[in-house]
């Protein structure tokens, strides 16, 4: 059997996998590798640091700058499709004749280019990208950035018509499934690539519950806000926030509440070991937006996930958490959380159903499947 290549477009650099989008992005190329399949990864810089690691795993690996300029602003195309242009990485794709796959809507410009016409071309939907940048244009305070945001969701609503030229759309979740089978041919449902092997949550109740994530995207920023000012407010029960990079005015908001505690930064051991020893992992999202990867976190490694409705998301992982939507209905699923034993019987169930719906193996060979 000949050797398979393929070329994998990441809009950013994929390591360290340490937040939503990049997750699935490393995970799956890492994956692809594992079976064989040479992968030459292509990714675009603006403000991570190149990746020795990656020369290590995959077949060849390519940079390009993103030119983050504001002229693109008041561009054609989306300002996260206009600055992710780059003529260098096109000459690099015509060396060959391997499938393509790009990494979101961003790089999809590449679907517009002639020459690449005759290629298999297969697009990773990680969003329904104008929906998600309507919701921040609707929770931004700030009018300049509020205007982006509102301009951008009109731009990247018209240019979803591209995906029309794609051979296979992979969409990350059921929703985005539903919305994209609707407008475009050769969908499929491609489940999130991640790391997790098997479900190592530990039997028993922890005594505090942990709220994830990177605390400088200003949606989650806004659930910590939430959380504090609505849920533990008045709650006695210990809340640890743990997540990269948060902002001055968090940790202050953090300081003020006698039972809650900062965990700024942590490494991935660090976080791992919050998730298993808290009894609730919570999330909540604004948007019902995506595939939350950090819920996945939560099921293999915790004990039990509280989220709202819009964390789920089409992840069809309704069954293996605990669903409030509001600060009273919040407070009251904690209280009732905290005196619960998580079991082993609880963990089994649990892992029985990640392992049948977020198998990386068995998502690998569809991939596989379709690009063949």
């Amino acid at each position: 059997m000949s050797e398979q290549h393929i070329h994998i477009i990441a809009f950013d650099i994929p390591f360290p996998a340490n937040y939503g989008g990049v997750i699935d992005v490393f995970y799956k190329a890492k994956d692809l590798a594992e079976h064989g399949v040479k992968v030459h990864l292509h990714c675009f810089e603006y403000g991570r640091s190149r990746a020795p690691e990656l020369e290590t795993l995959f077949y060849s690996v390519n940079y390009y700058k993103r030119d983050i300029s504001k002229k693109h602003l008041f561009k054609r195309y989306p300002y996260i499709i206009e600055t992710r242009q780059s003529s260098e990485l096109v000459d690099k794709l015509l060396e060959d004749d391997y499938p393509i796959l790009m990494e979101g809507l961003h790089t999809s410009i590449l679907l517009l280019e002639k020459k690449l016409k005759s290629r298999i071309r297969l697009v990773r939907i990680h969003n329904v990208e104008h929906e998600y940048y309507l919701s921040l244009s609707r929770a931004e305070t700030d009018l300049f950035k509020k205007y982006y945001f509102f301009t951008e969701a009109g731009k990247l609503k018209k240019f979803e018509r591209v995906l029309s030229k794609a051979d296979h759309l992979l969409t990350i979740s059921q929703k985005d499934y539903k919305y994209f089978s609707r407008k475009f041919k050769n969908v499929s449902y491609l489940p999130a690539f991640h790391p997790h092997k098997k479900v190592e949550s530990i039997a028993g109740r922890g005594d505090y519950v942990l709220y994830h994530g990177n605390l400088s995207v200003p949606e989650n920023e806004d659930a910590v806000h939430f959380l504090l000012t609505e849920v533990f407010n008045d709650l006695d029960i210990p809340v640890i926030i743990a997540g990269l990079n948060p902002s001055r005015p968090l940790q202050y908001l953090i300081e003020k509440l006698p039972t809650a505690r900062l965990i700024a930064n942590p490494d991935d051991n660090e976080l791992i070991d919050l998730i298993k020893k808290a009894q609730v992992n919570i999330s909540i999202s604004g948007q019902a937006t995506g595939m939350k990867l950090k819920l996945l976190n939560s099921l293999y490694n915790g004990r039990f996930c509280l989220v709202n409705d819009k964390v789920l998301s089409g992840s069809n992982l309704d069954s293996y958490c605990v669903v409030a939507n509001d600060a009273l209905s919040i407070k009251k699923q904690i209280r009732l959380l905290m005196k619960r034993e998580f079991t082993l019987e609880m963990k089994a169930e649990r892992e029985v159903a990640l392992l049948k719906m977020y198998n990386n193996g068995d998502n690998v060979a569809r991939l596989l499947e379709l690009i063949n």
